[in-house]
């Protein structure tokens, strides 16, 4: 076994996590949640007695502070780490205030304080951007690096030889083990703000499909060995999101109209899903901040839609 899941302990357990990549002597930390959850990883760094020093990459699929929260703290307690980044995520490791910034307008300042702590600059010297589809040699494996937007603009997944598994951020979706224990499998897309986009999801949905691989590492949460039954999950499930974002731009929806029709829908969806499965009532301590964001999202994405058919019409 190669490939390690680290429980982040983010908000709730098996929430949110990270991943040890063990090759050799050497390891690769992907995704780091926040600097609050770096004491975990480097724990799980000594359990497989690999030093800090022997850290070859800090990898993020993007820089949403769920999953690149803690890349500065990490990566000063490994001198020898490179970390590795899309391109439009790098500038904001590099200069992290507008990042910090919006997420303590969501948060406020004392629950962002408590959540994220404090996230410093990465040095833009000790960063690394790959192209789409480049192939990064480390030991007996490779990793493969294939942009997906959808999620987010800055997002890209890997792809790891030795597993024949995917790194897969939120493209992929999400699927707390927690709602596993119902009669079916449930997976379903994350539409974060600001940059949901239905089609492009589909179209990185594809690219992960194309990469024939077995499993998926999902970051929230664990390994998802479903991957055909995940595609057609995600494939349904944005098809309902992309269906609510083309109903919110109807005319007769007044602006101060569309937050609470989109989320009145996208809770429509999940409780849809729920029931369906059998799962008891206590998932939604999971899935209620999950209703929240995506209805966020999908919202943002309308009024931002709207403003731009509006311009045009001008």
């Amino acid at each position: 076994m190669s490939v390690f899941t680290i429980d982040c302990n983010y908000v709730l357990p098996e929430l949110a996590c990270a991943y040890l990549v063990v090759e050799g002597k050497e390891a690769s930390f992907i995704e780091n949640n926040t600097t609050k959850a770096v004491p975990i990883l480097l724990s799980e760094l000594k359990k497989h007695n690999i030093s800090k020093e022997n850290v070859k990459y800090i990898i993020i699929t993007h820089v949403h502070l769920d999953h690149a929260g803690g890349t500065s703290a990490l990566l000063e307690e490994c001198p020898n780490a490179t970390v590795i980044a899309h391109p439009r995520a790098a500038p904001h490791l590099v200069s992290p205030k507008r990042l910090i910034d919006s997420a303590k307008q969501v948060y406020g300042e004392e629950n962002f304080l408590k959540l994220y702590g404090e996230i410093q600059s990465v040095p833009e010297n000790r960063i690394y951007t790959p192209y789409d589809g480049e192939i990064i040699q480390w030991g007996s494996r490779y990793f493969k690096f294939i942009y997906t937007r959808g999620h987010a603009n800055h997002h890209f997944v890997i792809y790891d030889s030795f597993t024949n598994g995917v790194f897969t951020g939120d493209s992929f979706g999400i699927g707390y083990p927690y709602l596993q224990k119902g009669t079916s499998p449930f997976l379903f897309p994350s539409t974060t703000p600001t940059d949901f986009d239905p089609i492009e999801a589909k179209v990185s949905l594809q690219k992960i499909k194309d990469t024939e691989a077995e499993k998926a590492y999902l970051t929230h949460f664990g390994v998802w060995e479903y991957v055909e039954t995940g595609i057609r999950q995600m494939y349904d499930g944005l098809s309902y999101m992309e269906e609510i974002f083309l109903l919110a731009q109807d005319a007769s929806l007044q602006e101060d109209q569309i937050d609470e029709f989109v989320k009145n829908k996208v809770s429509l969806y999940f409780h849809k899903e729920v029931e369906k499965r059998n799962l008891p009532s206590s998932v939604y301590e999971y899935l209620n901040l999950d209703i929240e964001i995506n209805s966020m999202g999908i919202a943002f994405a309308v009024k931002r839609a709207r403003k731009k058919n509006q311009q045009n019409a001008v």
